[in-house]
């Protein structure tokens, strides 16, 4: 399944108030983590009914809730919300019973686990940077050629 292409512009006040509500969130403001000025819905292809999701902020282990921010294009408007929530315990294990990937995303998250969400764009990227890595590494880049 292919990731969602919907974006969005952080509202950095909501965003920065949210974080600093969090019970084991970043605490003091200047302790709070850099954002990003666009997120990326995280979840896979969806209707128009389902919200938008993207993850602010990871909580540590005993904590266990992550920040999401929600958001829907409506009537031309845009409306957004934060929220904590429990990370999907799904995992899924491919060669290893002891060693597996967990998902990403939310529990009770719509559609498809993030393992089974592909973005085409990031998965070209890595494919160009394996190459010029590839590329330098035997001598035919611009680095290897300068060495």
């Amino acid at each position: 399944m292919l990731q969602c292409t919907a974006f969005s512009e952080l509202p950095e006040m909501g965003a920065r108030v949210a974080l600093m509500g969090l019970a084991d969130g970043p605490g003091q403001a200047s302790e709070a983590p850099e954002l990003d000025e666009f997120l990326l819905c995280e979840l896979g292809e969806h209707d128009d009914g389902t919200e938008h999701a993207a993850q602010l902020w990871s909580a540590s282990a005993p904590a266990g809730r992550d920040l999401w921010m929600f958001w829907t294009d409506a009537d031309g408007r845009r409306t957004f919300r934060f929220t904590e929530l429990l990370p999907c315990p799904a995992v899924i294990h491919r060669l290893s019973v002891k060693e597996g990937d967990a998902c990403v995303l939310y529990d009770r998250h719509p559609a498809a686990h993030s393992w089974d969400v592909t973005d085409p764009l990031a998965d070209l990227m890595a494919e160009r940077i394996r190459e010029e890595v590839r590329r330098d590494r035997d001598g035919g880049g611009e680095l290897g050629a300068q060495a």
